[in-house]
């Protein structure tokens, strides 16, 4: 009989049935998710829930200019397999299937995807992508010394910069069983960089001009809770962590942190949806501390508009009949109050 056998390493050890041969553990990265698993890296290294120190500035600049190349990178095989090349005249279909070629650097691949793909860069993108090259050189072969603090701000918008293109550029180009793959990779990713204070003020810089003229419909996400959430009739989405809500009971239950909304909210006097929330701050009137927002419709109301109906209890607005008098019934309480028509 064949003696029983083991392999395995630090990942723990699996049961090699006998006369098969151990099968070699697959080391398997795609381009896309092999950037997002060096961003995943860097959020770790940058996390400010912890100390923050010149190793973890050191690693977390190593790995986002690696994330920036594969990604860069990524986004030009999906124009031409060629265009990876440093030199794509020289560039043959059995060396890129082999690996066996030089590759373009950062800096030209962006002028690449420029060029030829048609995709905008902002120069201070391009100036920090730059300046992070140049550290990363730096720091791989002479040793960098430098302001930590200059350093991590620069990591900051390149970490923007690459957040912002693989939601535009990258992930809108997958299969759908890779763009799931990718999703469930970047949810340790958009957990991270919450913590991350120069992210996520550059972050907000630039969303400040998206959100312009939007103030109105703006709230506090109740996941990063930054007041980046725009509401639209029967849910929203968060334009700094990229969280979206189909439906207003969705919403409504994650704001009030309760499973089940309709137990804390009220019926709308409008769309009589039970998701009328008092307390709701939008970026327009951040000290109105008794507004009232309705998740299914996106009325607006503050107390002083409401009375309760002396019929239901429901709040209703505050109306004046034709003799001039306020009322105080809600429309279904009125209809049901009507004297019945005498045959």
């Amino acid at each position: 009989m064949e003696e029983e056998r083991w392999a395995g390493a630090k990942g723990g050890r699996r049961y090699v049935p006998p006369g098969r041969k151990s099968a070699a553990p697959l080391l398997d990265f795609p381009p896309v998710r092999n950037g997002i698993d060096y961003l995943a890296s860097v959020v770790e290294h940058l996390d400010e829930s912890g100390a923050v120190g010149p190793r973890d500035l050191k690693y977390a600049v190593l790995h986002l200019q690696a994330a920036a190349e594969v990604l860069l990178k990524a986004r030009l095989l999906r124009e031409h397999w060629s265009l990876v090349f440093k030199d794509p005249s020289t560039a043959t279909k059995k060396d890129f299937e082999s690996a066996a070629f030089d590759s373009c650097g950062t800096m030209a691949a962006v002028g690449r995807l420029r060029d030829i793909a048609g995709i905008a860069f902002d120069k201070k993108e391009t100036d920090a992508l730059d300046a992070l090259a140049k550290d990363r050189n730096a720091l791989q072969h002479y040793g960098l010394t430098h302001s930590a603090q200059a350093v991590e701000a620069r990591a900051g918008r390149v970490l923007d910069f690459l957040m912002r293109f693989l939601e535009a550029e990258l992930l809108p180009l997958l299969s759908d069983p890779e763009r799931e793959a990718a999703a469930r990779d970047m949810i340790p990713v958009m957990e991270g960089v919450k913590n991350i204070s120069s992210y996520v003020k550059r972050r907000l810089d630039r969303l400040r001009g998206e959100l312009k003229g939007l103030e109105s419909l703006t709230i506090r996400c109740p996941d990063c809770e930054q007041v980046t959430l725009v509401v639209a009739p029967g849910g929203g989405d968060c334009r700094f962590c990229g969280e979206a809500w189909p439906h207003s009971v969705l919403l409504a239950a994650d704001y009030l942190n309760d499973p089940f909304p309709e137990e804390l909210a009220q019926p709308c006097p409008q769309c009589d949806a039970n998701v009328l929330v008092q307390g709701v701050a939008f970026a327009d009137s951040p000290d109105v501390v008794d507004l009232l927002y309705c998740f299914s419709c996106t009325a607006r109301y503050t107390a002083k508009d409401l009375v309760s109906c002396a019929g239901c209890s429901r709040p209703w607005p505050i109306e004046a009949d034709v003799e001039g008098t306020a009322s105080t019934l809600c429309l279904d309480c009125r209809e049901r109050a009507k004297p019945e028509d005498v045959a």
